[in-house]
């Protein structure tokens, strides 16, 4: 499984994704087009409607540069498989581009090379979806849509193409259970979040048993019109965009389908796994259920982690374990909105011998932070550097398209971008204070602990 962390970089997922295109002259324009970053958007002036299919549209309008981009999005993501069949979603997604009627996957990817154009199919837990980037001249923007909309409303999942994918995505799975770092995310995911599809990780022997009629199922189930949402940035009017949005969902199932994943519990036991490893560092994460992606103490949380483990060298966590006593090269803390709470999450690695030590401090650290909460210089200097770098995250046709499927997927505010700043810079020490306090409890957290000191497994 892999991973697509969204804009604001707070979450990753399993998922799965892959990109066609690019080649010659257009592939140096288009990808050069896609580099200039002088033009930093001030507003974001975002128009939304409903499509005639039933589908939700968000469109930027921007004739700067000209390119199209432009993303589906669907209530399909790995929390919907079915609880007998793991990684249904996952191979689904990643087989809608393996052929459609009169196109094969090489006839796909041949078209898409030959006008330049950049395509990517993508899931995590939540949702699922494929992107494309195109030259908005007509003949190119023409092939490019045609081309994404075959493959978002007739895919054809080809017995041949699933069989290679299968044994792809078991290989990989294979390689994932040789590596600290996956064995340390899929056991957390699994402690934190128990049996709730958060919480499930991908078998060889749930791949195994995957079928094309599987694929169908779950595609027809949860590829519908009234669940989609349709982002658009760049260079058409908007009755353009109007046209595109209904030509890349009209011919899709209208069926009402689950667009709800199940309520995470938020309140957990505290525990600790230790998992041998031969690997020279032990890979560590502690963390418990954090919040959704639409929580009133959102803010706060975002920025007191920043404090706390999400500011890089000037966070406590790396002060206190790295700098004070170098018992760490990295360690980080963060929040995974989702559409139910995702994992709030502490992670450092550092050697076996000092393992104990590191989460002794780690546990103290986030102990401290939540009792007596923040310093009003740390939450200046926190602000500082959040607002400081706002402009770096809208400065690009591809960053606002992930903001607006973002936006649209979890029915965020139009004028969500307009008033990020305003929202951080409102935090106060006690709304930090207060959130924490009521969210994170230290004493209530599971650690997992991948190469533990021999010693301990031997004394467990």
């Amino acid at each position: 499984m892999f991973t697509k962390k969204n804009t604001l970089n707070e979450r990753s997922n399993m998922s799965g994704k892959k990109s066609a295109g690019l080649s010659g002259i257009k592939y140096i324009l288009i990808f050069g087009l896609s580099c200039m970053t002088g033009n930093t958007f001030a507003s974001v002036s975002i128009q939304h409607w409903q499509a005639p299919s039933g589908a939700q549209v968000y469109f930027v309008e921007n004739h700067d540069l000209p390119m199209l981009d432009v993303e589906v999005d669907f209530a399909a993501g790995n929390g919907f498989d079915d609880i007998v069949k793991p990684g249904v979603a996952a191979l689904t997604n990643s087989l809608l581009d393996s052929g459609v009627d009169g196109l094969s996957e090489d006839d796909i990817s041949r078209k898409l090379a030959d006008i330049g154009a950049q395509k990517a199919e993508h899931v995590d837990a939540d949702r699922s979806g494929m992107s494309i980037r195109t030259l908005s001249s007509t003949a190119e923007l023409e092939v490019a849509l045609d081309i994404m909309s075959r493959i978002l409303q007739h895919p054809l999942f080809p017995e041949d193409v699933l069989t290679r994918e299968k044994t792809r995505t078991i290989a990989a799975l294979k390689e994932a259970e040789t590596k600290p770092e996956s064995i340390a995310s899929k056991a957390f995911n699994k402690a934190v979040f128990g049996s709730h599809p958060y919480g499930k990780s991908l078998e060889v022997a749930d791949v195994e048993k995957i079928q094309k009629t599987d694929l169908e199922n779950f595609y027809h189930a949860h590829y519908n019109s009234k669940g989609a949402v349709v982002a658009l940035m760049g260079d058409v009017t908007r009755a353009k965009a109007e046209s595109i949005a209904q030509q890349l969902t009209g011919s899709l199932q209208t069926n009402e389908a689950n667009i709800h994943i199940a309520p995470v519990t938020l309140e957990i036991k505290a525990t600790e796994l230790r998992i041998p490893h031969p690997a020279t560092q032990a890979h560590v994460l502690i963390g418990t259920p954090g919040i959704a992606r639409n929580d009133p103490d959102y803010f706060p949380l975002y920025v007191g982690n920043y404090v706390l483990g999400g500011g890089g060298f000037v966070s406590r966590l790396m002060n206190e374990i790295r700098e004070k006593r170098g018992l760490a090269y990295s360690v980080y803390s963060y929040f995974m909105p989702m559409q139910q709470p995702g994992a709030f999450q502490i992670g450092l690695q550092t050697k076996k011998e000092q393992a104990d030590e590191a989460i002794k401090l780690a546990r103290a650290t986030l102990r401290e932070f939540v009792d007596k909460g923040i310093s009003e210089k740390e939450l200046k200097a926190a602000k500082d550097n959040i607002v400081g770098g706002f402009p770096l995250r809208i400065d690009s046709n591809k960053k606002i398209l992930d903001y607006l499927s973002l936006i649209g997927f979890y029915g965020l505010p139009l004028n969500y971008l307009d008033e990020f700043t305003d929202k951080v810079n409102a935090v106060t020490t006690s709304q930090v204070h207060d959130a924490f306090k009521r969210r994170i409890h230290p004493d209530a957290m599971a650690t997992v602990i991948v190469g533990a000191p021999e010693e301990k497994m031997q004394a467990k």
